[in-house]
């Protein structure tokens, strides 16, 4: 069985993260590996699978990430290196653990009946009988390998039908997780009950990360619920890029590891446009006629549109992402079907060997992780540091010659208000992500958390990429730094501090009643097949998931009938199950008008939206 780079991954060498990562002690169940965007943690990753696999610690793989789009994109490049792994007698195919996909390897299947799939390549019945993980998103842990979402994994570790055989069926794997970082506390605290009930089974993980402060990875390391974290010095001074070894016996020991190439030296600006979507399009505009292809992430759908509107409103229609030749944007609120097409596009046009040619990509948090893409400029909304790093992960990814003259150093321009982030205290800034209200929040409700990074951005207007990630996530993310800032600003902040303090403490604890522990009696009280409509693996996302009886026209000229919609768009209430199962739809002038219940919606090259 090959392990090594050169006959996985057609590499000279390894990297110094990924000789650290091979190199681990096989009988530590738990690594943390810390390294910037790009630095090579998926190669990394497979060696661990393969060094534990020869050892005979696991079975299996799965690679989880957080979104659909990057586990699409990530699929291909494992699948070619576990396909080298295995000698050609006895060849393992990498399922896609997405559900509606029915990929394995190279082969594509689709349903023949409720039970039935039909395979294109009509493999003999021992291949036909290896795919049986791939047919159900309830049996894809049982894969050999297999790329997915961290929901799939997550699922194992809740109250809800099929956990247990999920839980059984990852035992025996190296579960990768992806992107790790520490935004939502519910999602944390539930991967945090997830990991060591699979470690408690004799399973393996490895965490990866390009932005994880001290205080998550002590809380994921350790199965104590509560941990205190180190003094904010003492955090900035862990060694990074870094691997954290874990011991059975839950001893850290945190090895710093050489990087991957040269730093990475970042021009940071603050433009106070954050309300403004003309002057956003007219900046992105500009550098895409001077050949940059140029990436605008926007905390919401909606703010997106307004960008991807006044871009195609001044004359930009043709430096836009385009998929059938249709200019469109990216983000989550699109058919499934459109889904796949928007990220072969976005792929397409910002990979490694990109086109030739200025462009202009806008879109959301789906573009911000796990995506191996390459802008030449990054507009960004302001957002938390570890999440902004993410962003800049996508900016000069790559080393190339050919960039545009203005745009050989990497510039991110970073989007705020123009009031200040106290706008935001008060629910101010809801419409850009940002902020809470007495009813909801935004999607980065901390504002304390994003005037730190507000203020390491104009007090440090270079930022050297890897070696000052440490000392920017530490800055803005640190809960005792967060208390001093607070206490400086004033009361309007300090009650904003404890407000928020709070928050992820009450998501923990919802967390800790929708998740089930190995270490108690079953008994009724685990009888909780009738609960999934109620337990999520991510807060927010409960809206209906609406199939339509009969397949729809979409505006990329591919028929859709999946939507998977947020519940923040019934303003009214869900509708009944009744409603879902009777959605119907009038297509009109390549845009079709959606019915459930007494909601409508329009969909059309700018995703789904209410009508």
């Amino acid at each position: 069985m090959a392990s090594d780079v050169r006959t996985l991954f057609a590499f000279d060498n390894p990297r110094p993260l990924q000789t650290a990562v091979s190199k681990a002690p096989v009988e530590c169940p738990l690594l943390f590996l810390e390294s910037e965007t790009g630095s090579g943690k998926t190669e990394a990753a497979v060696l661990r699978f393969a060094t534990l696999l020869r050892a005979g610690m696991v079975d299996g793989l799965y690679f989880a990430v957080p979104t659909r789009a990057a586990a699409k994109q990530l699929h291909a490049r494992v699948r070619a290196a576990v396909s080298r792994m295995f000698p050609a007698d006895r060849p393992i195919e990498t399922v896609l653990a997405i559900p509606g996909y029915l990929i394995v390897g190279d082969a594509v299947g689709r349903r023949a009946g409720q039970f039935e799939v039909y395979w294109e390549d009509e493999p003999d019945e021992a291949t036909r009988a290896a795919r049986w993980s791939a047919e159900s998103a309830r049996k894809f842990l049982s894969a050999t390998a297999a790329v997915g979402t961290i929901d799939q994994a997550l699922l194992s570790g809740l109250k809800v039908k099929w956990a247990h055989f999920r839980a059984a069926a990852l035992a025996r794997s190296l579960l990768v997780v992806d992107e790790v970082h520490a935004n939502d506390a519910y999602m944390t605290e539930i991967v945090r009950t997830v990991l060591h009930g699979h470690l408690d089974l004799g399973g393996h993980a490895l965490l990866m990360s390009a932005t994880l402060g001290d205080t998550a990875r002590s809380r994921l390391a350790r199965r104590q619920e509560r941990n205190r974290p180190m003094a904010p010095a003492a955090a900035m001074a862990v060694p990074y890029p870094a691997l954290t070894v874990v011991t059975r016996g839950g001893e850290l020991e945190t090895r710093k590891i050489a990087a991957a190439g040269s730093n990475k030296r970042v021009s940071m600006s603050l433009e106070p446009v954050l309300g403004d979507p003309m002057g956003i399009a007219l900046r992105a505009i500009d550098a895409a006629g001077q050949g940059a292809k140029v990436l605008v992430i926007r905390n919401t759908v909606t703010t997106a549109q307004d960008v991807y509107n006044a871009v195609v409103d001044r004359g930009g229609q043709h430096l836009v992402l385009k998929v059938e030749g249709t200019p469109t944007l990216h983000h989550s609120r699109f058919a499934a079907e459109d889904r796949q097409l928007l990220d072969d596009a976005v792929e397409q046009l910002l990979k490694n060997d990109r086109p030739s040619g200025g462009a202009v990509v806008v879109g959301t948090q789906t573009l911000e992780q796990s995506l191996d893409i390459d802008a030449d400029l990054l507009i960004s909304d302001i957002c938390p540091v570890d999440v902004l790093l993410q962003r800049i992960g996508r900016l000069h990814r790559h080393t190339r010659s050919d960039r545009p003259e203005r745009f050989k150093t990497p510039s991110c321009v970073v989007i705020g208000p123009e009031s200040g982030m106290e706008s935001g205290l008060d629910g101010g800034l809801l419409r850009h992500g940002l902020g809470m209200s007495n009813r909801d929040g935004g999607v980065y409700r901390n504002i304390l958390c994003v005037e730190a990074t507000r203020r390491l951005i104009a007090d440090e207007p270079t930022w050297t990429i890897p070696d000052m990630n440490r000392h920017l996530v530490e800055r803005a993310t640190h809960p005792e730094l967060l208390f001093e800032l607070a206490q400086r600003l004033g009361d309007r902040w300090s009650r904003h501090e404890q407000k928020t303090f709070g928050i992820p403490a009450a998501e923990a604890g919802a967390a800790r009643q929708h998740a089930f522990t190995r270490n108690e009696k079953f008994d009724e009280r685990y009888a909780f097949v009738d609960h999934d409509e109620d337990i999520r693996t991510r807060l927010g996302e409960d809206g209906p998931r609406v199939q339509l009886a009969d397949p729809a026209p979409g505006p990329f000229g591919t028929p859709v009938r999946t939507f998977n919609l947020p519940a923040h768009m019934f303003r009214a209430g869900l509708p009944t199950k009744e409603d879902v199962q009777g959605a119907r739809y009038e297509p009109r002038n390549g845009a079709l008008t959606l019915y459930i219940g007494t909601y409508r919606f329009e969909y059309d090259r700018t995703g789904i939206r209410t009508g």
